[in-house]
């Protein structure tokens, strides 16, 4: 927008005329305290502005607007009645003018500058805004980076850990080995197994997430029974874990399409997590249902919970909870992973969570697929 300053009527009328004629949005002013009073409250491009006005001049006008955070980047045009010498022009530039032109106005002349300032003006706004894209950019980078090196720097320390202890207790199976004590055998075998299953999930994980950003993590979709495999994750997960109790509302007696796989990384993500972010509780609540053509699927912990500002974030990528990375081994690319499952099977994921009080992270996904090709000779009715 251009702001006309003139204290003649007859000056504003010919100069909005000319300039609204040109497709310019055109705002006036007909003293130097009504166009302040303008500048505080809009945004102006380009200010033309009378030199000889009464009780305050061009230049102090001009002067007072460079004081201003809103309009200091705004240009302006001076306009005099009087000869254009070399002390009135210096004092124009001096007080913030960036062109200068004497009355009568030439309209062609004037016409040319204001387009001038307009181009300078979108090439000067296309280069901010390039200028912050770049800003954004690094930061973008900076963070990427940052989190790359934390994770790398977790995933050694995670991946250790379970080696470490093969290693000891492969040492220790030694010892019970030449003293022939089966039963501590037994015992450090089963020890052994639990440390190589973690390794092995914690290997799958960062194999999928290289798939994920290769675009190479694979669906083998097909009509399956949601409720089978529900009951006999939480038949294992249960025997696994007999102090807490898996406790299930709800059922889904149909099949739906899907990868049952990658469903049931999902499923069986949510409840470790339940059981791991809640060591003093006695039971989490699996609920699955059937909502119209959606299955919902949840687990609810009665755990440490988390604050909204986490809630907003716990699905990035390797977003680990500062408070909790002491307390509790992990990744933090499982919900990651989650969530991209759950995205291929065109459905929703979330979390409601209280701090203190516990979580419950919950996806919806559509009871059949929509807009893809289902090889008949997999699902037989």
């Amino acid at each position: 927008m251009i702001l006309i300053v003139d204290d003649s009527p007859e000056n504003i009328i010919s100069l909005k005329r000319v300039l609204e004629k040109n497709d310019f949005e055109v705002d006036t002013a007909s003293s130097g305290e009504e166009a302040l009073k303008k500048i505080l409250k809009k945004s102006y491009v380009l200010i033309i502005l009378d030199v000889q006005m009464p009780d305050m001049d061009g230049f102090e006008v001009a002067e007072a607007i460079s004081g201003y955070s809103r309009a200091r980047e705004t240009a302006i045009i001076f306009l005099s009645a009087a000869s254009a010498n070399v002390n009135l022009i210096t004092k124009g530039y001096s007080s913030g003018g960036l062109d200068y032109i004497s009355k009568p106005v030439d309209m062609n002349i004037l016409l040319l500058k204001v387009k001038t300032f307009y181009r300078i003006y979108e090439q000067s706004r296309a280069l901010n805004q390039m200028q912050d894209a770049l800003r954004e950019e690094i930061e973008f980078r900076k963070e990427a980076e940052r989190k790359k090196d934390e994770f790398i720097s977790i995933a050694s320390h995670e991946l250790k850990t379970p080696m470490t202890s093969i290693k000891g207790y492969i040492q220790l199976l030694e010892r019970s080995l030449d003293k022939h004590d089966i039963e501590s055998i037994r015992t450090k075998l089963k020890k052994v197994h639990n440390q190589v299953e973690k390794l092995n999930l914690l290997i799958a994980d960062l194999l999928d997430i290289s798939k994920i950003e290769s675009g190479k993590l694979k669906f083998n979709k097909r009509y399956f029974a949601f409720n089978e495999v529900v009951d006999h994750i939480i038949e294992i997960m249960q025997q696994s874990n007999p102090q807490i109790k898996i406790l299930k509302k709800g059922s889904v007696n149909c099949e739906i399409y899907g990868d049952e796989m990658r469903l049931e990384q999902v499923i069986v993500n949510f409840i470790s997590n339940a059981i791991k972010y809640a060591p003093d509780t006695e039971e989490i609540h699996v609920n699955c249902k059937l909502e119209d053509d959606r299955i919902y699927f949840s687990v609810r912990d009665f755990g440490i919970g988390m604050s909204e500002e986490h809630q907003e974030k716990i699905f990035d990528k390797f977003y680990r909870i500062e408070e909790t990375s002491e307390r509790f081994e992990g990744l933090g690319i499982g919900l990651y992973i989650c969530q991209e499952i759950i995205d291929r099977h065109h459905g929703t994921i979330g979390v409601k969570s209280t701090l203190g009080e516990g979580s419950e992270f919950f996806y919806y996904i559509p009871l059949h697929p929509t807009g893809e090709k289902i090889n008949q000779l997999q699902h037989e009715f």
